[in-house]
């Protein structure tokens, strides 16, 4: 019997490490999946920004020059089409079984063209849906018509769809994609990097810690709003933000209004130095502004957080709120400054939360629930089976 060659995959990504960034933690952990599960695999990505590190694996990585904004991200339609309009080409003169696309819509409307030319499957990983995004977003309704047309094509021609929650995978089964084509993963963290284990942040005075993204969308200023109050009770008491994103610029102003030299900015740091902070902090702070059309997310500033078994503070409603009151994670207040404030507060004065809460049973949790190497053999694995489905 002829031995059958391995399933060559490519993956083609924006943003890919040394890169920081979830999109880039979450397509690590599937190439390592596929590779372990014997895929011989390619990925087409951009070339990151200096300073980001070096990161030179086992399989191949294909670099390209691509347009950045102020802060160093390709975010923004003339920035995707600087990646897109090239990897159109790329994928053209590349061989593949299979093709795995990430958001945003326009990759992946590339990524469903070329497969139709060459005559390849593609799965979408949709780590969230554009359509439902852009409500959050003040864009036009032509755009928003045109980005829905977009991802609704990219979805019903994708020979399979990874979701990263139940809720995602079921935005995108209102665009009619049959339910045996969607292939729920979950999501996580790397528990290797946030974990208790390690040094912590070099920080005298007791702070809150905020990483990542920093978006409208997810109204992370409630948390500054707040800060006067717990300072009322805890003067000492700081906020720490590392990352980048829109509102940034925003935060800041209202830093130095609400509570001036209480509020730091770090910058983009490497996972491991965010571990580091996050484990020294009394709280992590996460947020999602109610009525923007995220309610049905789960940040993946939670599992990081738990991880280092750091208490959660999360400001808003649904499904985030939701995971850290039944998994015991920490506080889930109201997007209220008040309200907030005496989670805060809470977090300051006990963070055991009258001893019902332990930084083992959150580090605990992760493992069980939210592990990144995890979610990414499951993904690896819904994209080997088309072989065996072909």
């Amino acid at each position: 019997m002829t031995k059958q060659s391995p399933l060559k995959v490519v993956v083609v990504t924006r943003l890919f490490v040394p890169e920081v960034g979830a999109a880039a933690f979450r397509l690590k952990a599937l190439v390592d999946g596929l590779v372990e599960q014997g895929a011989e695999v390619e990925v087409v990505t951009t070339r990151a920004p200096k300073g980001s590190g070096v990161f030179r694996p086992a399989y191949k990585l294909s670099r390209w020059p691509v347009l950045r904004d102020a802060g160093g991200n390709v975010r923004g339609y003339v920035q995707y089409l600087s990646f897109d309009i090239p990897a159109f080409f790329r994928l053209l003169a590349v061989k593949a079984d299979v093709v795995v696309s990430e958001p945003p819509p326009t990759t992946g409307v590339v990524v469903a063209l070329s497969s139709v030319l060459r005559r390849r499957p593609f799965v979408y990983y949709a780590a969230d849906v554009w359509t439902e995004a852009l409500s959050a977003m003040e864009v036009s309704g032509a755009v928003k018509k045109v980005m829905g047309a977009m991802e609704g094509f990219v979805l019903r021609r994708a020979a399979k769809v990874i979701a990263v929650s139940e809720q995602v995978a079921g935005q995108v089964a209102q665009f009619k994609v049959s339910a045996g084509r969607i292939e729920t993963v979950g999501n996580g963290v790397d528990t290797g990097v946030f974990s208790p284990d390690g040094p912590v942040g070099p920080a005298a005075k007791p702070y809150f810690v905020y990483t990542g993204t920093m978006s409208e969308w997810q109204g992370a200023g409630i948390f500054i709003e707040a800060l006067p109050l717990v300072r009322e009770r805890f003067p000492e008491a700081e906020i720490r933000f590392f990352g980048q994103g829109t509102d940034e610029g925003h935060l800041k102003e209202l830093a130095a209004a609400k509570a001036p030299g209480a509020v730091h900015f770090g910058g983009v740091v490497p996972p491991a130095d965010a571990a580091q902070w996050i484990r020294g902090a009394n709280g992590a702070l996460v947020s999602i502004k109610p009525g923007q059309g995220y309610d049905f997310a789960k940040p993946t500033k939670i599992y990081a957080a738990a991880g280092c078994g750091t208490p959660v503070i999360f400001a808003g409603q649904g499904d985030g709120a939701a995971l850290v009151e039944s998994g015991r994670l920490g506080h889930a207040a109201e997007y209220d400054s008040r309200t907030v404030a005496d989670a805060m507060i809470a977090v300051l004065a006990d963070h055991t939360r009258g001893g019902t809460q332990s930084g083992e049973s959150r580090v605990q949790w992760v493992a069980d629930n939210a592990s990144l190497q995890a979610s990414g053999r499951v993904a690896a694995a819904a994209i080997l089976e088309l072989r065996i489905k072909g």
